[in-house]
């Protein structure tokens, strides 16, 4: 065991310079990351402030070098390599979009129709379009026991940390695929028979480019922008994929962007397939998800959501 370092500055001024050196850098949260930073450089998941261990040897240098790429904007998930999300603790890493506090509102419509579902005494199945990196698949399988998860998603980095999430989550088996949530055949053996779709696809438009380094400079593209001129190309795709998927009376809920809620609604709207079309907000009131029901007559006409 190293031993501290007893001419070291306390570890409490130390995290308060660390805050400072963020703040300035423009860093959203100073404080929280700083104090993330310092727990991640002693090996610890959370650190106390209020009684803080002694300094170690080596601990300053260690603890500069990670608070210098947090002022570089490199972002906290990908220096500690892990996020919470919900009741998971998830890994992340570069190369896949780093999931966020608001699609934790999207995952809990989809789970609180899948938990009605097992009170009714039924095994819902649930597919999760565009998995990231495997939270809203995940808490589904931890919060609806009996639930049979399939999660797809086109990047195969994401479908690989999924796949380790997974591992590591100690969670029953899901299904796990790597391909287009788009295309007309993923998951083609599924089709009417699933009960929740659920997807946080990517949406943003070509010209609304993330002005968060965090987001612009880190996140891949294929998890960003969802093509089109106004972004919503995937989201479309995702939505008449839905509507071959889930059975009659099954539910769909996909986040987009608060600037996309009418045009989303129009977009379900129009399939003819879709009813009980609605807006939702996240956790601060923004409209943040559509949600709607597949029609009940199967046998209706059926138009592609994509233009």
């Amino acid at each position: 065991m190293t031993s501290p370092d007893l001419r070291a500055p306390a570890l409490r001024d130390l995290v308060r310079g660390a805050a400072r050196v963020l703040e300035e850098a423009g860093v959203p949260s100073p404080a929280h990351d700083a104090a993330a930073l310092a727990a991640r450089a002693l090996g610890v998941d959370r650190l106390d402030l209020v009684l803080p261990p002694p300094v170690p040897a080596g601990f300053a240098g260690t603890y500069a070098e990670l608070v210098e790429r947090r002022r570089r904007r490199e972002p906290l998930q990908h220096i500690v390599g892990t996020t919470g999300f919900r009741h998971l603790v998830l890994a992340v890493e570069a190369g896949v979009f780093v999931p966020r506090p608001e699609t934790e509102s999207v995952a809990q419509v989809a789970i609180d129709e899948a938990q009605l579902l097992v009170r009714r005494g039924e095994s819902p199945a649930v597919v999760d379009l565009c998995c990231g990196a495997g939270g809203i698949a995940l808490s589904v399988a931890l919060e609806v026991p009996g639930a049979t998860v399939t999660a797809v998603d086109l990047s195969a980095e994401a479908v690989d940390l999924t796949r380790r999430n997974h591992a590591a989550s100690g969670l029953p088996p899901i299904r796990l695929e790597q391909g287009d949530a788009t295309a007309s055949d993923v998951l083609a053996d599924l089709d009417g028979a699933v009960d929740v779709v659920v997807s946080n696809p990517p949406y943003i438009p070509p010209d609304a480019v993330p002005t968060e380094p965090e987001v612009r400079d880190h996140d891949p593209d294929l998890a960003l922008y969802g093509g089109g001129l106004d972004g919503l190309e995937v989201p479309r795709g995702v939505m008449t994929t839905a509507i071959r998927l889930l059975r009659p009376g099954g539910l769909l809920v996909m986040e987009h962007a608060e600037v996309q809620a009418a045009a989303l609604r129009e977009a379900a709207a129009a399939t003819s397939a879709l009813v009980d079309v609605r807006t939702m907000p996240d956790l601060a009131g923004r409209d943040r998800m559509v949600v709607a029901r597949r029609r009940r007559d199967r046998g209706a006409d059926v138009k592609d959501s994509r233009p």
